[in-house]
């Protein structure tokens, strides 16, 4: 019981913590988000020695702080991961984004420290990104036919379709394959369900240099006809459900026809609540 003379002490060990981390991020400058920029990560881990390469990060766009997340097994790799991502969008360039970073001992990571942060950061009203999609996985087909509200990630910053697809070889590919080369040749998921049929029919690819929409374009007319390639605002479905409309679809291949649509949206964080924001680890792969 408190009186005038007396009063309960609670130590929070956590709080403290978090204080430190952000602490430590005051006393870095932020860098380029570049590969050249990653690869020194690795470089210094390695003439320090360090026993762990995860850690937790910051990023800024256009010297705005957005986003807090961590990596649970190398910071390189993860942040990696949100340039690709990037690279990938439309309204955005990776000459915008900057960041700074915090190597953390293995047995510190247990405090969870990127959740610390990210509760002193919201609270100062900073981290805009980390309540609004961007660090989340696939949500999968339960919710492709979510509408998206008007300040999530994917609806500041819709997947560019004229983004050039890596890797790709010219001539003649059955389609099986052509289809794991874009998968893996794109900066946003590509998801489609497998089928037989595909090792049976052929595409040719005229040019090594083709873009999403034009890759797209050849593969569309290829599939059997109850199929239809969707692009969604944040990465593209094949399915056969041909005819379907999604919320968030604005390019829909149907055969030979390419179909453009508004997609649809709700008020400003009232859909961010469907997708609890989660930082994935660097090795993770996108479902099929």
């Amino acid at each position: 019981m408190a009186s005038q003379f007396s009063s309960q002490f609670r130590l929070s060990i956590t709080r403290a913590l978090g204080h430190q981390l952000a602490e430590a991020f005051d006393e870095l400058a932020p860098a380029p988000l570049t590969p050249e920029n990653l690869d020194r990560l690795d470089e210094q881990a390695e003439a320090e020695r360090l026993s762990s390469r995860s850690g937790v990060y910051q990023l800024y766009r256009r010297g705005e702080f957005v986003y807090v997340g961590k990596a649970d097994k190398r910071l390189s790799g993860r942040l990696s991961q949100h340039l690709r991502k990037i690279s990938g969008r439309s309204n955005i360039s990776p000459s915008e984004i900057s960041f700074k970073c915090l190597y953390v001992a293995e047995d510190f990571s247990a405090v969870a420290p990127e959740k610390l942060l990210i509760k002193k950061y919201k609270a100062d009203g900073h981290i805009p990104w980390n309540t609004n999609g961007f660090g989340n996985k696939d949500p999968g087909q339960r919710r492709d036919r979510t509408a998206l509200s008007a300040d999530h990630f994917d609806a500041l910053f819709p997947i560019d379709l004229d983004r050039q697809v890596d890797g790709l070889g010219t001539g003649e590919h059955q389609l099986a394959d052509l289809l794991a080369k874009i998968k893996s040749g794109l900066p946003y998921n590509f998801r489609f369900q497998k089928d037989s049929r595909f090792d049976a029919v052929s595409v040719t690819v005229p040019s090594a240099a083709l873009t999403a929409d034009a890759v797209f374009r050849l593969v569309a007319p290829a599939l059997p006809e109850d199929w239809q390639i969707s692009a969604l605002m944040g990465y593209v479905i094949m399915y056969p459900d041909k005819g379907a409309d999604y919320p968030s679809g604005f390019r829909y291949y149907r055969g030979v026809t390419v179909t453009e649509e508004q997609p649809k949206r709700v008020p400003a964080g009232e859909a961010g609540t469907l997708f609890e924001d989660e930082d994935e680890d660097e090795d993770e792969e996108d479902p099929q």
